[in-house]
């Protein structure tokens, strides 16, 4: 058994350049590092959030995506916190973050380990930042796979809004990983006869939007 489902509005940060439904919100043609894109992509928009600089980099692109996106698509706002869900997912989980803590221990002549890395980590870190900052209160969870798993996302998000209350799910790709990185988030909601420019949500539609 399948919902009817569609995807609303999805967000894209890859090669300095923020996407949202097919449109180029801004770029950044100088050569600058994945961090300080983001840096300059925050105060771009204007998000007030100061926790976004404790943060590692995974959680800075993924909420930087998100807040971009949930801006957009104002609705998800005037919904009950507990129907909103997010799924995300990546290839490589924490491990720009592990790779940097490593790099202050392997010198013995030059050791300074620092548990600040470790202030703001891990996925669920992130996902945990997208809930507090929106008061979302619905299920998450965050899978890691070699790719993206169209089949993977599909399937967990169609179950949630079969077995659930849930009436939104934020769900996409968030990869950071010495310094390169991308992400893909969409919005999915049960679907509207009057929803005509939205697309049907299954892994077709899901993996076009991706590759876009």
């Amino acid at each position: 058994m399948t919902n009817n489902l569609n995807i609303t509005g999805f967000c894209k940060i890859r090669n300095n350049n923020i996407i949202l439904d097919d449109k180029l919100l801004y770029s950044e043609n100088e050569v600058v590092t994945s961090f300080e894109f983001l840096k300059k992509s925050y105060k771009h928009f204007n998000i007030n959030y100061p926790k976004f600089f404790k943060m590692d980099n995974l959680s800075k692109l993924g909420f930087l995506t998100t807040e971009i996106l949930i801006n957009q698509y104002s609705n998800i706002k005037n919904i009950s916190p507990e129907k909103t869900a997010i799924v995300l997912s990546n290839s490589s989980s924490s491990l720009d973050t592990d790779l940097a803590y490593n790099e202050s221990i392997k010198d013995d002549t030059n050791f300074f380990p620092s548990p600040s890395v470790f202030v703001y980590t891990l996925p669920n870190i992130m996902i945990g930042e997208i809930c507090i900052r929106h008061k979302f209160t619905g299920e998450n969870v965050f899978f890691v796979s070699d790719k993206f798993d169209k089949k993977l996302i599909f399937n967990h998000v169609n179950n949630l809004f079969l077995l659930s209350n849930v009436e939104y799910c934020i769900t996409g790709w968030v990869e950071f990983l010495k310094n390169s990185y991308e992400s893909f988030v969409c919005i999915v909601k049960k679907s509207n006869e009057n929803d005509l420019k939205n697309c049907i949500f299954d892994e077709e539609n899901l993996l076009n939007i991706y590759k876009k």
